[in-house]
């Protein structure tokens, strides 16, 4: 069975204002303990990384770039000593924030089996990335991923925000166009979701920063959308758009409700059915290793039964712009989603947010706008 592997690095050099992920500023001095525990973390899960192929490799936070490369090395050896792996095929990204990497950190990277770069962008505009609390400017993303091309990365993917404060279609204009002329392979958009007790939060309610109107911010996505399908990006999920043979597997595999196993603070796992975390802090991670009741640092979240995974598996399916493919659910769970969901889906083809084309079950145009309400359906 293949099962991915999501690694969590909760370091940053500043949390970014809009920030609502696990993740820790001015924590460095236990970066080489917590790497220590987490190594122990997968040493315990050996038996089911020996057990099962590995077919992707994620290292996320936080900032993992912030820390030292030959800690992201040393995760990487231990993997590769306890698990299942073809180092030809597995995918392995990383994700990067100018600012907090260097040439021959992407080169060490790239020597140690990392063969995907996901960079934190955001925007091209300095007084835009200022205001959402970023600590690079645009100079220093575009030394980033001439740094990557030279240490051999022939996958990057490079993320970029709409609906910031301020923001109008001409900024987006102005970022799009200087991303697609430097050609990455796969471009991630995403809508700023401001939550609550967030920096920015208590800025937009104190009127200091102002969000573009939802209209205004419809506008941005879909000339984002048409821009990238123009220059050749094909776009295969709600916020994201890869060149053929790109699309990032790990993320598809998740959509697609397959297994994976997290390691580190607040770390998420999907393991035959169930799905569990690790605790969010890391000094309570550490400490129960360091204690011997590394148990304590599991949470439990749900015991999945067949109906809510087949619920879960429309949602989760319901993201890819390809949609849900009739064959699939029956093969999968020997039940066919148009009658187990006649009412659902016959509501949502009569607000037209769906279609059902043949084997498909897909959003539409205005689906894509309200996803939230197809998925609300299958919760």
């Amino acid at each position: 069975m293949e099962l991915g592997i999501y690694i969590h690095i909760p370091f940053c050099v500043k949390k970014c204002d809009y920030c609502d992920f696990i993740s820790y500023s001015n924590c460095f001095d236990m970066q080489e303990k917590y790497v220590e525990k987490l190594l122990e973390e997968i040493e315990e899960n050996k038996d089911l990384l020996k057990n099962n192929f590995i077919s992707t490799i994620y290292i996320g936070g936080g900032t993992p770039s912030a820390i030292k490369s030959e800690l992201i090395k040393k995760i990487l050896d231990k993997i590769y000593d306890v698990s299942r792996i073809d180092k030809e095929k597995v995918e392995i990204t990383i994700e990067v924030n100018p600012g907090t990497t260097t040439k021959s950190n992407l080169q060490m990277y790239r020597d140690c089996g990392i063969n995907r770069l996901s960079i934190g962008l955001q925007s091209t505009d300095d007084t835009m990335l200022k205001e959402i609390g970023r600590i690079h400017n645009y100079n220093q993303f575009l030394d980033t991923y001439k740094w990557a091309g030279e240490a051999g990365f022939e996958n990057i993917n490079v993320d970029l925000m709409i609906g910031l404060p301020n923001q109008i279609i001409k900024d987006i204009k102005d970022s799009l166009n200087k991303i697609i002329k430097l050609e990455p392979e796969h471009i991630s958009v995403y809508s700023l979701i401001v939550e609550e007790e967030t920096p920015i939060f208590k800025e937009i309610q104190n009127e200091t920063l102002k969000l573009p109107s939802d209209e205004l911010e419809r506008k941005m996505y879909w000339y984002v959308k048409d821009e990238l399908e123009k220059s050749g990006y094909a776009h295969y999920e709600i916020s994201n758009f890869a060149k053929p043979g790109f699309e990032s597997k790990h993320n598809m595999n998740c959509w697609k409700q397959q297994e994976y196993i997290g390691v580190g603070a607040a770390a998420h796992s999907y393991t035959n059915g169930v799905r569990f975390s690790n605790v969010d802090t890391i000094e309570e991670y550490i400490s129960n290793y360091e204690k011997g009741k590394e148990e304590d640092n599991l949470i439990f979240h749900e015991k999945q039964n067949k109906q809510s995974m087949m619920k879960e598996y429309m949602m989760l399916g319901l993201r890819k712009i390809e949609g849900i493919k009739i064959q699939d659910f029956k093969n999968k769970f020997a039940e066919n989603p148009i009658f187990s969901y006649r009412k659902e889906l016959e509501k949502l083809v009569n607000e037209e947010l769906i279609e059902i084309d043949g084997d498909v079950i897909k959003l539409t145009k205005k689906g894509l706008d309200l996803a939230n309400l197809v998925w609300e359906e299958f919760v």
